[in-house]
């Protein structure tokens, strides 16, 4: 007994003075963690750019409303909107149409055009958003969203902002409408 004691203890010196396979345990306990904060960086960036790339693709597609364009096209629709912003935003063409969601309202005064932004855990109902695109000279105000999934498990509770795991990015636009060819007003309705 008092060898196998003896024994025990030398295997356990031996062992403890044995740095053979200390890299491989501090990489074992170090790699999930950076695992995890590389994934997290690379969701944050993507959702940046998401972010700019809305801004960008509703900045463009809002001057054609300013100018007219839109409006004396014919097809002034919400949906014809959302497809050209969707065009805009063509590297997310996969996940454009169903996770867009587009308003324009017109409004008196600048002052007025403040309007609230959807509370973060409601889903956007593109039914009861409103669209007018306005007439000559019309304060609009256009605002889109976006949901953007988020997938990393552990920023998931941090990031998401709607209850159904993802994120809403929005952007808006307030403008005067140009004075566009003013014999054929398109006479918009205001919401």
């Amino acid at each position: 007994m008092l060898r196998r004691l003896h024994r025990l203890r030398a295997l356990t010196r031996r062992l403890s003075r044995d740095r053979r396979g200390a890299t491989a345990i501090e990489f074992a306990l170090i790699s999930v963690p950076m695992l995890i904060l590389f994934l997290g960086l690379i969701e944050l960036g993507m959702i940046l750019l998401v972010s700019v790339t809305l801004e960008t693709a509703t900045e463009f597609t809002a001057r054609d409303i300013r100018t007219g364009v839109f409006q004396l096209s014919g097809s002034s629709t919400r949906d014809d909107y959302k497809g050209k912003v969707c065009r805009n935003m063509s590297w997310l063409s996969g996940l454009c149409q169903t996770n867009l969601y587009v308003e324009a309202e017109t409004f008196a005064t600048f002052a007025g055009a403040g309007g609230s932004t959807p509370a973060a855990t409601e889903p956007v109902d593109p039914d009861a958003a409103c669209w007018s695109v306005g007439n000559p000279e019309d304060i609009v105000l256009v605002r889109t969203y976006f949901k953007w999934p988020i997938v990393t498990p552990l920023l998931k509770p941090l990031l998401m902002t709607a209850s159904d795991g993802s994120r809403l990015l929005s952007t808006a636009k307030v403008f005067r409408n140009e004075p566009f060819n003013p014999a054929q007003r398109p006479g918009g309705a205001r919401c």
